[in-house]
């Protein structure tokens, strides 16, 4: 069995984003990045899969520059056995269907039967990779997922949906699975697994390495970034103090009205 997790390299949750000049960009150079965080539980669960399957093979793939084999490192020490990046230069603002594209590409060179990632990138927050490398492969998906149980060719899969109720699908394999944060709890990488990753194989190899080419991707993408803004800085919060309790109650039932509108 060979199992891909698509892992995406994103900026510490905590990062300070500073823009580039007219908004065009993120400034980079002073960004930590870490691996998507969702994407930690689709690595989990491809790695409790092979603990039921010992004999299957786990690949993490990211597309991003070749600097993220640093980040790809925690995901082999974790207990992925392989990992690859494919450089994005020259492609840094691909939409998500030519992302999509991409790894299709290395899932199919990859011969794999069962593929996981994150239900979603917490920088850009569209859900879209994932269902659109699913559709290229005409292959079933399941995002948002909450349990899987993987029975020789079919896997049980379960989802939530906004309203709190779930959904159970019964389906056959190949599929790709969107995990959701409910799905496990992502171990954290023991001494030894890091000096083995170290040991790992992780390669970097370009698009046209799988018979794409860059001007072909950029021509056909269909969604633009046009500048970016930073949200507005809130409104410092009012204080009341040294007056009568129930002045103070007034004053702020006041304002939740008039300002805040909320009563």
């Amino acid at each position: 069995m060979k199992i891909v997790v698509l892992v995406k390299q994103t900026a510490d949750t905590e990062a300070t984003i500073v823009l580039g000049e007219g908004g065009k960009a993120i400034v980079q150079s002073n960004l930590k990045f870490i691996i998507n965080p969702y994407d930690e539980y689709a690595i989990e669960e491809a790695l409790l899969v092979k603990q039921a399957h010992p004999e299957a093979e786990i690949v993490a793939i990211s597309f991003a520059k070749p600097s993220a084999k640093e980040t790809l490192l925690k995901a082999l020490a974790m207990g992925v056995d392989r990992g690859l990046v494919i450089d994005d230069s020259g492609l840094e603002n691909l939409d998500s269907l030519g992302t999509a594209k991409i790894l299709t590409a290395a899932i199919k060179a990859e011969n794999a039967d069962l593929v996981f990632c994150g239900k979603a990138g917490i920088d850009d927050d569209n859900m879209h990779v994932g269902v659109m490398a699913a559709e290229l492969l005409s292959w079933p998906h399941v995002n948002v997922l909450i349990k899987l149980q993987v029975q020789g060719k079919t896997a049980i899969a379960e989802r939530e949906v906004e309203n709190g109720e779930i959904e159970v699908y019964e389906i056959s394999l190949p599929a790709v699975f969107g995990a959701h944060k409910a799905l496990n709890n992502p171990r954290y990488a023991s001494l030894p697994g890091i000096m083995k990753a170290k040991k790992k194989p992780l390669e970097v190899k370009t698009p046209g390495d799988f018979g794409l080419k860059s001007e072909q991707l950029l021509s056909n993408s269909r969604v633009f970034i046009a500048h970016y803004e930073l949200p507005p800085k809130k409104a410092p919060g009012k204080i009341f103090k040294d007056e009568p309790l129930e002045v103070m109650v007034d004053k702020v039932v006041t304002l939740l009205r008039s300002e805040a509108k909320v009563i």
